[in-house]
């Protein structure tokens, strides 16, 4: 069976993490997201994958924001 595409309400509820977190982490970080028309959608297993990579990792050379 094929595994579903799911939306940015489902990976983030998933993941635990804002609506607004997701986004940001499509522009800067490269999360795996596929664009269809204007929404963006998933697969889990390619979410899960980069999370393991340490795709969602705070980076800790940053400076912090003032």
């Amino acid at each position: 069976m094929s595994e579903p595409w799911v939306s940015v309400d489902d990976v983030s509820r998933h993941l635990g993490v804002a609506k607004d977190t997701i986004y940001r982490w499509i522009e800067s970080r490269s999360l795996p997201a596929h664009r269809v028309g204007r929404l963006w959608k998933f697969k889990l297993t390619e979410v899960d994958e980069w999370v393991r990579k340490g795709g969602a990792t705070e980076d800790e050379r940053k400076e912090p924001t003032r």
